[in-house]
């Protein structure tokens, strides 16, 4: 074993070098070849980094270009049902539109019809318009009063015949009117006495007397005549109440007689009463006492209605004021309170009088008769005021006024017949009910009388809760206050 190795070393020692050679060439090719192998391995790896950056740029704009296809098949869809129903739209409006063509066309039609028929019915209306007016003048024209109408512009339209009657107007000035304003009518004669009493502008004006002579007294009143759209112009009515004056002057003339000549009778009935209750004609029965007082009060009742009556027709012949002077009013509204302590203890009420924080400057009145007017209005708060109510009489200063208030915690004044209060012979329904005896005088009295002084008087009233009146006098000085009697 040991030689046959020997002998293939001994072989082989030439062959050597060759193979040494060979496997350095060999040996060198895969080494090239190795680095060539490793250098195409970069280049395939590179290749497939750009291979698979390709194709991921080639993929996103895949899913860019699906995307918007998605997008786009959105939009057109979208377009696609718009432009449907832009469409079926289109043709509801045609439709529509078609429909009220037809139905104007057919509204034309009834327009027309209808349109021939409203000319004949203005006609219609025309003719009775003329009727009407024709109708109006004849009855402005018969009317037994006179009329004038003023225009918006206040500029005199119409006239009635009963004017010249009034007036005295000749029918050539009365045409000579027509159109002009009311100052422009005192360049006619005939119509001074009327632009005298309404004045130079037309106002409202409502039952104002105009006394032309002692047979002719006429009455005027001045009203607005509008629709809803405004004033149309201005209706003055005369009218003609000498009778009634003259039958309103014989009344009062009879009432003063009959009054007058009563007072004598009446005022011996008294003191013969008095007398009889004094004791000085004898010694009379508890019984005979109680009815000759009630006889007394009864005489006293009717002495009392005598007085209103007088009172009353002094006033409507405007003779009510005599005895002027200057007087602080706190005095005599003290005086007066204290009179009635005794008749407000029967009936369990308090008085209280109220001064005012300052002295009160003078006024000018007749004293007896603002004595009238505090007792009226104190004795109607007794008479209507139930027992434990309350009373206050209070004087202040007001402007260029003294003021006066009553008030009481009575019955108060119905509402509905507030605006009757201060009118001749009225009484309250629930005053009657508590007080039946009464005039209804005393009231229209104290307005009368305040109203000459220059003064003012009203009242505040609310059913159960009371009543208050107040009045003002001008002070003295003051261009209201009256000069003399």
């Amino acid at each position: 074993m040991t030689q046959s190795i020997d002998n293939k070393q001994g072989n082989s020692s030439g062959a050597v070098p060759v193979e040494r050679a060979l496997k350095d060439n060999l040996t060198a090719e895969l080494g090239s070849l190795s680095e060539k192998l490793s250098s195409r391995d970069d280049d395939l790896v590179r290749l497939q980094g750009e291979r698979d950056f390709e194709i991921r740029e080639l993929n996103e704009v895949k899913a860019q270009l699906e995307e918007a296809k998605s997008i786009l098949e959105i939009r057109v869809g979208a377009k696609t049902r718009e432009l449907r129903e832009l469409t079926e739209n289109l043709e509801k409006q045609i439709k529509e539109r078609t429909r009220e063509l037809q139905e104007k066309v057919e509204e034309s039609e009834h327009s027309r019809v209808a349109l021939m028929n409203m000319l004949e019915d203005m006609e219609d209306l025309r003719r009775r318009a003329e009727e009407e007016k024709e109708k109006t003048l004849a009855i402005i024209t018969n009317f037994v009063d006179g009329l004038l109408f003023f225009d918006a512009a206040d500029r005199l339209a119409l006239v009635n015949p009963q004017i010249e009657t009034y007036f005295g107007v000749a029918k050539e000035d009365i045409r000579r009117a027509i159109g002009k304003k009311i100052a422009d009518l005192q360049l006619i004669a005939g119509f001074k006495p009327f632009t005298d009493l309404v004045g130079q502008t037309l106002k409202k004006i409502s039952r104002k007397e105009l006394l032309l002579s002692e047979k002719m007294v006429l009455e005027i009143s001045c009203l607005e005549v509008g629709r809803q759209f405004g004033k149309i112009g201005t209706l003055v009515i005369i009218h003609d109440i000498s009778r009634e004056k003259t039958v309103e002057r014989m009344k009062t003339e009879f009432v003063s007689i009959a009054a007058h000549q009563l007072r004598t009778p009446i005022s011996a009935i008294k003191w013969t009463l008095r007398m009889i209750l004094d004791g000085d004609l004898g010694p009379i029965t508890e019984e005979q006492r109680d009815f000759l007082d009630k006889t007394y009060q009864s005489n006293e009742r009717m002495i009392n209605l005598i007085n209103d009556l007088l009172n009353v027709t002094r006033i409507e012949e405007g003779r009510h004021l005599y005895n002027l002077t200057l007087v602080n009013f706190e005095d005599i509204a003290a005086t007066i309170a204290a009179t009635y302590t005794e008749l407000l203890r029967q009936k369990n009420l308090k008085l209280q009088f109220l001064k005012s924080a300052q002295k009160l400057p003078q006024v000018k009145i007749d004293v007896e008769k603002m004595r009238l007017v505090v007792s009226n209005l104190i004795e109607n708060s007794i008479k209507y005021t139930p027992s434990g109510g309350s009373i206050f009489l209070e004087t202040a200063r007001e402007g260029e006024s003294v003021k006066v208030l009553v008030r009481d915690t009575g019955m108060g004044i119905l509402k509905d017949q507030q605006e009757r209060i201060f009118t001749k012979y009225f009484r309250g329904s629930n005053a009657i009910r508590m007080e039946t005896e009464g005039t209804g005088l005393g009231l229209f009295i104290a307005k009368n009388i305040v109203e000459t002084h220059g003064g003012k008087i009203w009242f505040s009233s609310e059913e159960g809760k009371g009543t208050t009146f107040f009045f003002t006098l001008p002070i003295a000085g003051n261009p209201a206050a009256p000069s003399g009697g």
